[in-house]
């Protein structure tokens, strides 16, 4: 991962600054200041504790209170009379929107006799994904066929029986075992939409000693801090202030100020600060003591000043990325190919050794140059990438960046895993929010499009016709007759807002998606896409970003529309963890306390007075596994338990105390694959998940009962994991059977998925601490 390193933005900056201007409010387009409502009564289903809304403080949890169902081994049996019927692992037809088409292995054993009869169901079910929890309920069951060849005239009361007590038996799925099922249905991967984007490099810094890298969105614009000779910098993430009368700029770094004569530096630490500085200072430090580490000092400029370890100020205005080494490249070799690595940075850099080019990934893409140092960087294409690259060992510590490598097995599971969605049921009643604009909405034309959107709104704002307005907030889709509302949760969304091209800014609300409603709820969804996420048409891989750049709107307040580069953003996967999609997170020059810097742009960030909501950091799935209907507060209810909106009394009871899950956020912590953790020592968590799988010989962990599998025609087969061979079981008994390629890859997918769960499940639904990275 290329590391990306930002002056970190803690909500008591934003606190303090508008206890001196209460007006000021900054803001990125993707992030919606809005306030939703509460419910005043619990939902039904739902815990009887008093629900909190978004800027509230989370509940305490009680683990025992808001249990809920996990993934019960496989098979799963019920009672038929003198008979056992015995489900195996369901097995995936297709899996679209939110509905699943599906067939299972089915044994029907005589409790005297102990005699199996074999056979086969088909159904489908609505699907209810909770990425939190990495699972997923499954709703009204449709039977749709029973196969039994030696008791057809039985098939019928099967079906029945079925019918009745399928729901209840297999209600609960776990996620990482239908998204391996995904990835060998290999028609699945032909319906995935890619898109043109914009690979132009970005401008990439190279630097060998402690570096951060300040972004600011177009030429600089500061607002007036009330009453004082102080200048606030509107367009950047980073706390930039103006002293006018002094003609100096201060930056905010850990718990002090650097200081320059001007925003391009050279930056310096700076000893003393204005008086009117002070009380923002107080506000920062306490903060940081607050998220500091039991037992643990929050990180010190002045100590840092002292070590001789003060970073490095980049300034720059516009798309950057940073690469930082821990002193010179230290290059390392993969046994049998003629790639190296760089091993003392976290950043993905390698060096083909017949050409001495050098390549390094940024935000899933490739680009290539001669010089570490200078550049100029080229953009790699799928056909031009070397072939060693694929043949990187899958538990290698490099391993993250085959997702990113064009047709290799983790870069089409990652394409699998970006299209499957975060779901939800929101009340329509229970639902509001308010659009506000800097003045009067300004509307401004979508290239390519009839559609216009509003430019000075924090929230995204379509005007389709005269009488058609059409907002998201939080991944849901709303409604109104006029600009300025009443907004209504809306109940479908007009297909032209889904021909929204990757060159406009609102390309990621087509990720939002409606997939039915009724009276009283919608049932909604959106997949990684929300956050940036795009399948790239010139790799056939996920990328982050559109790679296009989009001016900001910046008047009394500053919208900042979404970057790909300057965030650190790395596409990652892990054989024992699959693929994850994760923000830069330094540990910070030697002190051993994470630095915690923001995304550019996302669901996440500023949204009141409450907090800043960390968006980066690698969950399990990084923040492609979060879930953003958390923000709704009680304004969503469940269904059938897997995906409720309301973190606080429905996904929290999952993960086990939530040792590691920010309930304001939806995020669990920890890692992937990938890097995500110490800057310069190039230790990523790659290959760490408990690998247990050969891929060379099909020796997997899918251990236990769990090794028959149903034939798309009825047929059904049995896996002896001890020496690897088939049979088949057509009515007339178990006769042995070649391995054929479809059943090898459902002996796989079944292993793996059984696997990532074991490995999710073994640390009791959590990885690391709270908000990104596992600790070290």
């Amino acid at each position: 991962m290329v590391m990306i390193v930002r002056p970190l933005l803690l909500a008591c900056v934003f606190i303090a600054i508008n206890m001196l201007i209460p007006k000021t409010v900054i803001s990125s387009r993707a992030q919606s200041t809005s306030t939703a409502s509460t419910a005043q009564e619990p939902l039904p289903d739902a815990p009887s504790h008093v629900p909190v809304s978004r800027a509230a403080k989370p509940a305490a949890h009680d683990s025992t209170r808001h249990s809920s169902p996990s993934d019960a081994p496989w098979p799963r049996e019920a009672d038929h009379g003198d008979e056992t019927i015995s489900m195996y692992q369901p097995q995936l037809e297709s899996w679209g929107a939110d509905e699943l088409h599906a067939y299972a292995a089915l044994a029907a054993v005589n409790k005297k006799d102990k005699k199996a009869k074999y056979g086969a169901v088909w159904f489908t079910a609505r699907t209810e994904i909770d990425k939190v929890n990495r699972q997923v309920t499954l709703d009204k069951f449709q039977i749709t066929k029973v196969q039994f060849p030696t008791m057809k005239n039985k098939e019928a009361e099967y079906q029945a029986f079925l019918q009745a007590k399928l729901p209840g038996k297999s209600k609960i799925i776990a996620l990482d075992r239908l998204e391996a099922e995904l990835v060998a249905a290999e028609s699945e991967e032909s319906r995935i939409q890619s898109f043109p984007v914009n690979n132009e490099p970005p401008k990439v810094i190279f630097t060998t000693k402690p570096a951060m890298l300040v972004l600011i969105d177009g030429p600089a614009k500061f607002r007036d801090l009330g009453g004082t000779d102080l200048r606030l910098l509107l367009n950047s993430k980073s706390t930039v202030i103006a002293d006018t009368k002094k003609s100096k700029c201060y930056l905010n770094v850990m718990d002090g100020w650097m200081e320059a004569s001007d925003l391009e530096g050279p930056w310096t630490y700076a000893p003393k600060i204005p008086d009117e500085m002070e009380e923002i200072t107080k506000g920062i430090q306490e903060r940081q003591k607050e998220r500091a580490p039991e037992g643990k000092a929050p990180p010190s400029l002045k100590a840092a000043k002292k070590d001789g370890k003060i970073p490095a100020i980049f300034v720059s205005f516009g798309p950057a990325e940073l690469l930082v080494t821990e002193g010179a490249p230290q290059l390392d070799s993969f046994q049998g190919l003629g790639l190296q690595y760089v091993k003392n940075t976290s950043a993905n850099v390698f060096r083909e050794v017949t050409s001495n080019d050098y390549y390094i990934l940024l935000a899933g893409r490739w680009f290539r140059s001669k010089s570490l140092e200078n550049g100029p960087w080229q953009f790699v294409d799928a056909q031009s990438l070397p072939k060693d690259f694929a043949k990187i060992p899958e538990d290698h510590s490099k391993a993250g960046v085959l997702a990113s490598v064009p047709g290799t097995g983790p870069a089409k599971e990652a394409l699998i895993a970006n299209s499957i969605p975060q779901t939800a049921t929101i009340s329509r009643g229970e639902a509001h929010i308010e659009v506000k604009y800097d003045g009067e909405p300004q509307f401004k034309a979508i290239e390519g499009t009839p559609l216009q959107y509003a430019v000075n709104s924090a929230t995204p704002v379509i005007r389709v016709d005269a009488n058609g307005y059409y907002a998201v907030e939080n991944a849901v889709w709303f409604v109104a007759q006029s600009a300025q509302g009443p907004w209504a949760v809306a109940t479908s969304v007009p297909d032209v807002i889904y021909t929204i091209p990757p060159n406009a800014s609102l390309h990621y609300v087509t990720y939002v998606k409606i997939y039915r409603s009724t009276p009283e709820a919608v049932y909604v969804g959106y997949t990684p896409g929300y956050y940036g996420s795009v399948v790239s048409s010139s790799t056939t891989t996920v990328v982050y970003g559109t790679g296009w750049y989009y001016p900001p709107y910046i008047g009394n307040y500053w919208y900042g529309a979404p970057y790909t580069y300057g965030a650190g953003v790395a596409t990652t996967w892990s054989l024992g963890e699959g693929w994850s999609l994760t923000f830069g997170v330094s540990y910070g020059y030697g002190y051993g306390y994470p630095y915690y810097y923001y995304p550019w742009w996302g669901p996440w960030g500023y949204y009141g007075g409450c907090c800043w909501g960390p968006a980066w950091g690698s969950g399990y799935g990084g923040y492609a596994s979060a879930n953003v209907y958390g923000r709704w507060g009680n304004t969503a209810y469940a269904g059938t338990r897997a995906a409720w909106a309301n973190p606080h009394t429905g996904n929290v009871g999952a993960v086990r105390g939530a040792a590691g899950y920010n309930a304001n956020t939806g995020i669990i912590a920890g890692a992937a694959g990938g890097y995500a953790g110490n800057a310069y020592s190039g230790q990523g968590a790659a290959g760490r998940g408990a690998f247990a799988y050969n891929t060379n010989t099909g020796a997997g962990v899918a251990a236990g009962r769990n090794n028959v599998y149903a034939g798309k025609d009825g047929t059904v087969y049995r896996y002896d994991r001890q020496n690897g061979n088939w049979s088949q079981n057509s009515g007339n008994g178990w006769q042995s059977t070649s391995r054929s390629q479809s059943l090898q890859q459902q002996q796989q997918a079944r292993s793996i998925g059984q696997m990532r769960t074991q490995n999710f499940s073994s640390m009791g639904g959590m990885r690391g601490g709270m908000g990104g990275g596992r600790r070290r």
